[in-house]
């Protein structure tokens, strides 16, 4: 078990470094509409406008697309996805975790092994043809890679998150180490709240 948890622990390691990869990308993303807001307002009949906007208006969706697919694994990492706590925030921390390694083992990782499989299809056969875009004529398989690569890291994120269930039930990992439990929306404005007090007094 004590080899597992290491590896879980190097799947959460390699995530938080891909989630930094996407924070770029959010600037980038923000850079390229501004850009492209900026020129349309005051260069719009200019070649360069005429020539590009296709492509810049593309490449926002794109980014778009990297910082969800690759943000999804972290965001799991972290507890942060959107969760139903109505019924299963009455029951213990030992049922809690049982209801997490039944929702991992058949909803969240059979569903994400298809996307994947079916995704590297998606992505071979637009590699294979060399596929561009109608408008930009941007290559298009980079982007379409972005789907398999993108769960791939969300599966690996899965399979470590059940590893810690598993640890859990073992004893060998605490609660709080993988789910923010008992956070209420006002428990996370005061931490927040705490920790910019802080940083501010450093």
């Amino acid at each position: 078990m004590q080899a597992l948890l290491r590896v879980s622990k190097t799947i959460d390691q390699l995530n938080e470094r891909i989630s930094k990869f996407a924070l770029w990308g959010v600037l980038l993303a923000v850079a390229i509409c501004s850009t492209n807001a900026i020129l349309r307002k005051l260069f719009s009949s200019s070649e360069f406008f005429q020539k590009n906007s296709s492509v810049m208006f593309e490449l926002q969706f794109f980014l778009f697309s990297c910082i969800f697919l690759f943000g999804a694994a972290y965001t799991l990492r972290r507890d942060e996805h959107v969760r139903i706590d109505v019924i299963s925030s009455r029951y213990s921390e030992r049922a809690q975790v049982k209801l997490d390694i039944i929702g991992f083992l058949f909803f969240m990782l059979p569903i994400c092994l298809l996307v994947f499989y079916y995704s590297l299809s998606f992505f071979a056969q637009s590699f294979t043809n060399g596929e561009h875009s109608g408008d930009s004529g941007l290559l298009l398989w980079p982007f379409k890679l972005l789907m398999p690569l993108g769960y791939f890291f969300l599966i690996l994120q899965g399979i470590s998150e059940l590893i810690k269930r598993v640890g859990y039930m073992k004893g060998l990992v605490t609660f709080h180490e993988f789910r923010k439990a008992g956070h209420s929306p006002d428990d996370e404005v005061r931490e927040y709240l705490e920790a910019t007090n802080q940083t501010r007094q450093d």
